[in-house]
């Protein structure tokens, strides 16, 4: 439960993020199927799929380090998904948003546009 609890405070840190970097929510939790994608924002005419990762402490290692390439193919297909919903998405981009709270301080680190 507490993995949970750190998952959506960190997803709600990073909506926040977003807005404040002029990003448009534009869907959170977005499912298809077993499948989920964290954050759908839009900025300047470009679609992002960003996927969410919250630690409380590097014990198991950076959040960042956490993002699998099954985990971003996953990502991929969900994505495919969402496009033949919303064609009109003529550019996409796929982004990390890795969040590190500890006590009361919160490290953001945006990787932008982690496939090429």
């Amino acid at each position: 439960m507490k993995n949970k609890h750190t998952g959506d405070k960190g997803e709600t840190i990073a909506a926040n993020f977003l807005q404040k970097k002029g990003f448009n929510l534009l869907e959170r939790n977005w499912r298809y199927k077993h499948l989920e994608i964290d954050i759908i924002a839009s900025l300047n005419l470009k679609l992002h799929f960003v996927e969410v990762k919250t630690r409380t402490n590097s014990k198991f290692g950076l959040p960042e380090e956490s993002v699998s390439q099954t985990k971003m193919n996953r990502l991929k297909i969900a994505a495919e998904a969402y496009l033949l919903q919303y064609p009109e998405w003529e550019k996409i981009q796929f982004d990390v948003i890795a969040i590190m709270i500890e006590k009361d301080k919160e490290t953001i680190f945006l990787i932008d546009d982690v496939f090429f």
